[in-house]
C-alpha cells in the first residue's frame, strides 16, 4: 500500500528560500574588483576599440601629412607613442584577465544556483508524481469495489 504524499503546504514549508547569487557576488567583490570588472566592461567593448584606433589614425595622419609649421608633435613623438601604447596593453591585459576571472566566478556561482533550483524542482516533481501514483491506487481501488477491472475501463476508452 502507498504511504499517504505529503501536502502541497509541506512542501512549500520544506522548501528552501532561493538565493540572490548576483547580489551575493556584488557584495563579496572589493573595490578593487569592482574597478576590474568596470575596466573590463568598458575597455572590453568595440566602442573603445574605435576611439583609440581613431584617435591613433588622425594623430598619426597629422603629425605625418600635415606641413611641418602644423605638426604638434616632433618625429620622436611617434616612439613615445608606441611606447605609451604598449604600456597601456601591458597594464590592461592583467587587468582585463582579472575582471573576466572575477566574471567567471559570478557565473560558477549562477551555474551551482541554478543546479540548487534544478535539484529542488526534481524534488518536487518526484511529490508530483509520487500524488499522481497515491491518486492511481485509490481510483484503481474504487472500481476494484464497484467490481470494475481497470482493464474493461481501458478498454472502453480505445
Amino acid at each position: 500500500m502507498l504511504k499517504k504524499p505529503i501536502s502541497l503546504d509541506e512542501l512549500r514549508k520544506r522548501r528552501k528560500k532561493l538565493r540572490d547569487v548576483n547580489k551575493e557576488v556584488a557584495e563579496k567583490m572589493s573595490r578593487v574588483d569592482r574597478f576590474a570588472v568596470w575596466i573590463t566592461n568598458r575597455v572590453g567593448t568595440i566602442g573603445f576599440f574605435l576611439i583609440i584606433f581613431t584617435w591613433t589614425v588622425l594623430w598619426l595622419g597629422w603629425n605625418l601629412l600635415v606641413p611641418k609649421e602644423l605638426q604638434f608633435d616632433p618625429p620622436m613623438a611617434f616612439v613615445l607613442w608606441l611606447f605609451i601604447s604598449n604600456m597601456i596593453q601591458i597594464l590592461l591585459m592583467p587587468l582585463i584577465m582579472v575582471g573576466q576571472n572575477l566574471q567567471d566566478r559570478h557565473a560558477e556561482a549562477r551555474a551551482e544556483f541554478d543546479l540548487e533550483v534544478n535539484v529542488q524542482a526534481e524534488k518536487e516533481i518526484e511529490v508530483v508524481l509520487h500524488h499522481l501514483e497515491y491518486q492511481n491506487a485509490i481510483l484503481i481501488a474504487m472500481l476494484e469495489k464497484l467490481g470494475v477491472s481497470v482493464e474493461e475501463v481501458l478498454g472502453e476508452r480505445k
